[in-house]
């Protein structure tokens, strides 16, 4: 991504937090801490992973495909981890903000223009499923814990 496009998503921030917020109130809260007034306490510290992992080098980048996140959707059994919509929303929130800079700028390259998209949302999907792993890995609803139990009762 080209280091103009994320310094002005990084000038932006105040209009990418809002927005989030307003695109989190719209998600049903599943979980207390799912609740938007919990979250939006991440909201500066995911942003500026994001900005960080921008900056960097594109080798150091990972393709993550739209398939492999409904995969790590699907492993949330319980489907109440906050994650998952908090990350739909600061996905749609960056998006947004980086089509009206590239709005701004004129005519763009199409290649430029796409592979720019492609890695903002390489960095989300990225850090997404980290968390959202992570998350599940603790929650108490998971499967293979619930099964574990029940055979260790026996």
């Amino acid at each position: 991504m080209l280091n103009e496009s994320v310094r002005a998503l990084e000038a932006r921030k105040k209009e990418v937090h809002i927005r989030w917020i307003e695109l989190l109130s719209t998600e049903r809260a599943n979980s207390p801490l799912a609740n938007p007034d919990t979250l939006v306490y991440l909201i500066d510290t995911t942003f500026d992973s994001i900005i960080d992992s921008l900056l960097k080098p594109l080798v150091s980048k990972q393709e993550i495909s739209l398939a492999y996140f409904r995969t790590v959707k699907a492993k949330c059994s319980c489907g109440k981890n906050p994650y998952l919509a908090y990350f739909v929303a600061a996905e749609q929130a960056f998006l947004e903000a980086l089509i009206n800079i590239q709005a701004d700028s004129g005519p763009l390259d199409p290649y430029i223009r796409d592979s720019t998209i492609k890695d903002l949302y390489s960095v989300i999907r990225t850090i997404a499923l980290k968390e959202i792993e992570d998350f599940c890995s603790l929650c108490q609803l998971r499967k293979d814990l619930v099964q574990k139990r029940i055979l260790s009762a026996q």
